[in-house]
């Protein structure tokens, strides 16, 4: 991992996270939920996150499978860039746990950290190029007013490069966090090493 970076209380260190409302204890799963929980990230077992949302197995494979489609289907928008909208909505949701998260994928993907370092200090005013800049503006606007995206928000990503599939890798990269960061921020929190 990159440098350890802490501004305005977000961090790309990694966090743990701590379910408010009790878990499913893997003694007492079901074989449905063990099944679930396999197909659904390699930690799920040990994460409360899953452990929790496992109660309701299906939704937890659908969101399972929407998510993995999102976040990590070939072609159409770089890995590097669906994590940095998935950064930047987690900033400015005020999701510590995801934030991390996803600024250390973007990190991993991308091999540099000043674009996080420019979320974490100010979104509104982050991104190393045009391109990233009309990625973090359009993922801010979802995020805090979708009801103002409109045709000139996707023609400002159009103007930098962004295909049409890579647009709609990004709403859908945005959306599911927008989702994402109400579960964490709502059934639980962060926990610091």
């Amino acid at each position: 991992m990159s440098d350890l970076i802490e501004i305005k209380g977000f961090t790309n260190a990694t966090l743990g996270w701590k379910a408010w409302l009790d878990v499913v204890s893997l003694a007492a799963a079901t074989p449905e939920q063990i099944a679930v929980l396999e197909e659904s990230h390699p930690k799920a077992k040990v994460s409360d996150y899953y452990l929790f949302l496992v109660h309701q197995p299906e939704v937890l494979k659908q969101r399972s499978v929407a998510f993995n489609a999102i976040m990590y289907a070939p072609g159409g928008m770089p890995r590097s860039e669906r994590e940095l909208g998935a950064t930047v909505v987690s900033r400015i949701n005020g999701c510590v746990y995801c934030a991390s998260v996803h600024a250390q994928r973007f990190e991993q993907l991308a091999k540099r950290t000043d674009a996080i370092v420019e979320v974490f200090n100010d979104p509104h005013t982050a991104g190393t190029s045009e391109r990233e800049r009309a990625i973090v503006q359009f993922s801010i606007e979802l995020t805090s007013h979708p009801e103002r995206v409109s045709s000139a928000s996707i023609q400002a990503l159009k103007d930098v490069g962004l295909t049409e599939a890579e647009i709609l890798d990004l709403m859908h990269s945005v959306a599911i966090f927008a989702w994402a960061n109400r579960l964490m921020l709502n059934l639980g929190e962060p926990v610091f090493a």
